[in-house]
């Protein structure tokens, strides 16, 4: 499940430079891997912590500016709302807008409990996990997940609003409509090069918009690169193979293990039409299923044991793979 997250961060950088500049999308693609690979591999935790605190001040940034030009672009939160209230399903927890019948589909009980079950996922994200893991103080633990659950609940706020405000601005004609889903994820840049136009102090805002898109993928690749080394290195061969090997030979092995991941990655991502958010959530499942169950028994549960944590990552991983392919195949 390293390699699907991975590729999401490849395939996220491939598009956008794809539709900045015209950069043929599997050569943008590589070469944001080849830088991603190059930064993870040289300088480790040290480097991906580095430049996730200097991308998470970007992206923040970037988010406002989006929410409030696309909210004054539109008119202001009035103009907003009224352009939804009336779509049948738009602004309900039970029922979902269907733009093709321009009708409210039933969002049923089993769709409810999924999409919260995005929520569950997040204690089986080793990347996450390997944060609160190299914390210095263990006495910091319970302000770092205070701060980071804030800062869930914030930028998810701000994502939904986004997509609100960007229909506005479709109906708007300020950004093209969108046919598709793997369309609709370019809103932020659609938007970035609206503002773009209104001057030189605005394109360098609207930089600065893109580079929050870049940071936040770079952000994910590299810290599931980070992930996926350690797992190997630690976990496979030192936990279960019980090879032990020289500090020198562990960096070479974790090396290895990055760029193989990699390129997995970039085969995955290589089709341009392909959903981000597609990719994201078939990895989602998979780090929430196999591995977020078994940290939260170890947790809660004192008679969690060895034999129940492998069963559980077994048929959860399993059953991801399950639901995927054979019950909802998409």
């Amino acid at each position: 499940f390293f390699v699907p997250y991975t590729a999401s961060g490849f395939a996220a950088c491939g598009k956008l430079f794809n539709r900045l500049f015209g950069i043929d999308y599997m050569t943008a693609m590589i070469f944001s891997a080849i830088v991603i690979v190059a930064y993870t591999s040289l300088g480790g935790f040290l480097a991906a912590s580095t430049t996730d605190l200097i991308q998470s001040i970007i992206m923040s940034i970037a988010l406002a500016i989006v929410l409030f030009y696309g909210v004054n672009s539109v008119g202001g939160m009035d103009v907003v709302y009224s352009n939804v209230k009336d779509l049948s399903g738009y602004l309900s927890l039970t029922h979902i807008y269907d733009a093709t019948t321009n009708s409210a589909t039933n969002y049923g009980f089993l769709s409810i409990a999924s999409t919260l079950a995005w929520g569950l996922g997040y204690f089986g994200m080793p990347h996450i996990l390997l944060r609160f893991m190299a914390i210095e103080d263990s006495r910091k633990l319970t302000l770092s997940r205070r701060i980071a659950t804030i800062w869930v609940v914030i930028s998810m706020a701000i994502a939904v609003s986004i997509g609100i405000i960007g229909y506005s601005m479709s109906i708007n004609g300020i950004v093209p409509s969108f046919g598709s889903s793997s369309e609709a994820e370019t809103i932020i840049v659609q938007i970035a090069h609206h503002l773009s136009n209104n001057g030189l102090l605005f394109a360098m805002v609207a930089g600065l918009i893109l580079a929050g898109i870049l940071a936040s993928t770079m952000s994910t690749s590299d810290s599931q690169l980070l992930a996926a080394s350690s797992s190997v290195t630690e976990n496979l061969i030192g936990g279960v193979f019980n090879i032990k090997l020289s500090a020198k030979a562990n960096i070479i092995v974790a090396r290895i293990s990055v760029i193989a991941i990699s390129i997995i990655a970039v085969f995955l991502a290589s089709n341009p039409n392909s959903s981000v958010f597609q990719i994201v959530s078939f990895a989602w499942a998979g780090f929430g299923a196999t591995f977020g169950p078994v940290v939260l028994f170890s947790l809660f549960w004192k008679r969690s044991n060895k034999y129940g944590a492998i069963a559980g990552m077994i048929s959860g991983g399993i059953m991801v793979f399950v639901w995927k392919f054979l019950v909802r195949p998409i």
